[in-house]
């Protein structure tokens, strides 16, 4: 029975991880998910999940609305990863974590950051950046 209930809990969980955050709105040149250890490319209106990772080339951009209607924008030569993201509809609390590791990043805030100024921050391999307005744009060059 223990068993059983143990593999209905991981079955629950499973889902709510990989529930869709985000869907991709544009994609040009080369662009990839990471999804799982798996690779593949990018369709308009794929959907976007927390611990995905996109990936873009020389001549790659990429255009993702979230569930709050926050907007991301990642340029040629990024490396962003979704590290956590949960936003309740209702109350339009949440928290949303991504990882800059190189390349550009412009964001437009969503309900999440009107409702709690703190609920967003940016990661890169020098700083951690706590979104406090609406729009901002970060740059990682290649030695990070």
């Amino acid at each position: 029975m223990r068993s059983l209930f143990s593999v209905i809990l991981l079955s629950v969980v499973s889902a709510v991880c990989a529930q869709d955050v985000g869907q991709i709105k544009v994609a040009k040149g080369a662009v990839q998910i990471e999804r799982a250890g798996q690779r593949s490319a990018v369709t308009v209106g794929q959907a976007v999940r927390q611990a995905d990772t996109l990936l873009t080339g020389a001549d790659g951009s990429v255009g993702v609305t979230f569930a709050d209607n926050s907007l991301l924008s990642a340029g040629p030569n990024s490396t962003l990863t979704i590290n956590r993201y949960a936003f309740d509809s209702t109350s339009h609390a949440g928290e949303f974590d991504a990882s800059l590791r190189r390349g550009t990043l412009a964001v437009t805030s969503g309900k999440m950051v009107k409702q709690s100024p703190d609920a967003m921050r940016v990661r890169t391999p020098s700083t951690i950046l706590g979104v406090r307005g609406t729009e901002f744009v970060v740059r990682v060059g290649e030695g990070g």
